[in-house]
């Protein structure tokens, strides 16, 4: 399945380090024109190194690779199971809503012009049809409770009064058919409630469920198994003796959860070519996503994997900074690799340029809509890559953040979103394309269940 003109077993792009050209570009003080605009990017050098896609590219290269996989099939989902799932059928009302005639007040039900003589019984929610009322009389009713038949209009316990005689008065004029809830009010057995390719909010499963639904039709998570490659790398204690704690096994599982998909597998694989093998040919699920291995040195095993199983390239290097060796390939009709970077905010990077638009496309989710505001000061850019910065977002305005380089978490742990800045950089008030992270967006992306 490569794609003509692409190996899988190519020399990968090299890793987020600068060399010494790169470097003095991004240390000189940018010289702006007399409108204060950066300079334009540096002129790209030619060679293998820099055929990478570009980053809107592969954004959309990701997302289009999820459209041209089979059809998923809906599923049914209990409504405890079902936020943040996208409809894959309409809801339809299957009773009227109210289905009877309900009180919208703590009253009394009262039938024709006052002063009414109240009943000693009272009409209580959950409760049977009540007995009809007949011309003068009223009778106790609580918010919720069906309404007697031949009842005017519901007044409110604070609108009215009992004189001596027992005799209910009313404070106010009343309407005929005030605080009552007809039946169908707010629609009718059939009724087209929600189109396809809605998102399941809270508020939708309330609706569903008023509507008579214990299930609902919907796309299914898309199911992501994650590989973490490394010898070097620890699951608990202090590094010690060139041996590094694995900070993406902790923070990429929820984070794919948060980005929609069903996390069935975490597996450390270490540098093992024959396990890795084993782990991806024998996994079913959506996407496999690794962590390191995807450059040329001697013990990076990605690129000749996908050569074996004669994967499709359809990423290879993106240009982007950090995450610049990161790759996507379809290793089946329904499946497909992310390799991410072993660097931390590069792996971060690559999984919201591959990973968040794959995953949103296989969930059936509406692409956001993009969004800008100006920065509060100068971000250095690349000569001819992108750059992916975290930010703090205040008022109207975001704050770059430091401590950002391609190892570094402790600036995105503290961001709202990722500032995407294009070659060249970007001026003090220049408004830049933000990526927003998944607990500080809006969206029901938020939760991590």
């Amino acid at each position: 399945m490569t794609a003509p003109g692409t190996r899988a077993g190519a020399p990968a792009q090299d890793s987020d380090d600068l060399d010494l050209e790169e470097a003095l570009a991004l240390v000189r003080e940018p010289r702006g024109d007399s409108a204060g605009q950066m300079p334009a990017p540096a002129p790209e050098p030619t060679g293998e190194r820099h055929r990478a896609t570009p980053w809107h590219q592969a954004r959309e290269t990701a997302a289009r690779a999820a459209r041209t996989r089979p059809r998923r099939t809906p599923v049914s989902v209990p409504l405890g199971e079902a936020l943040g799932l996208v409809l894959a059928a309409p809801l339809d009302a299957l009773t009227d809503l109210p289905s009877f005639d309900t009180s919208a007040m703590d009253g009394w039900a009262v039938a024709g012009p006052g002063p009414w003589q109240v009943r000693d019984d009272g009409v209580l929610a959950g409760h049977a049809q009540p007995e009809p009322l007949t011309d003068g009389e009223a009778v106790r009713i609580a918010t919720g409770a069906r309404i007697p038949a031949d009842t005017t209009a519901v007044l409110r316990s604070e609108h009215g009064r009992t004189d001596t005689q027992g005799r209910l008065h009313a404070a106010r004029d009343l309407a005929h058919g005030q605080d009552i809830r007809p039946r169908g009010q707010e629609c009718r057995t059939g009724d087209q409630l929600l189109p396809v390719g809605t998102l399941v909010t809270p508020a939708v499963l309330g609706l569903a469920a008023a509507a008579g639904y214990d299930t609902v039709s919907a796309v299914p998570r898309p199911r992501a198994e994650v590989l973490v490659l490394g010898d070097e790398l620890l699951t608990e204690g202090l590094p010690h003796d060139g041996l590094i704690r694995d900070a993406l096994g902790p923070l990429l599982p929820p984070w794919l959860r948060a980005l929609g998909a069903d996390v069935v597998a975490v597996r450390r694989i270490g540098d093992d070519a024959e396990a890795l093998y084993r782990a991806v040919t024998g996994s079913d699920a959506d996407l496999i996503v690794t962590t390191g291995g995807t450059a040329a040195g001697p013990r990076d095993h990605v690129h000749p994997l996908l050569e074996r199983i004669g994967a499709e390239l359809l990423v290879d290097g993106v240009k982007v900074r950090p995450g610049h060796p990161m790759l996507l390939a379809r290793t089946k009709d329904d499946q497909h690799l992310v390799g991410l970077p072993g660097n931390p905010l590069a792996a971060v990077s690559g999984l919201l340029t591959l990973a968040e638009p794959l995953l949103r496309t296989l969930a059936a989710h509406p692409a956001p809509d993009p969004y800008a505001l100006p920065l509060t000061e100068a971000i250095q850019g690349h000569p001819y890559d992108t750059r992916l910065v975290p930010v703090v977002l205040r008022g109207d305005r975001a704050v770059p953040l430091h401590y950002n380089g391609p190892a570094m978490l402790r600036g995105v742990a503290a961001a709202d979103a990722l500032a995407v800045v294009p070659p060249g950089g970007a001026r003090p008030g220049a408004e830049a394309e933000l990526l927003d992270l998944p607990w500080a967006s809006a969206g029901i992306g938020v939760c991590f269940t």
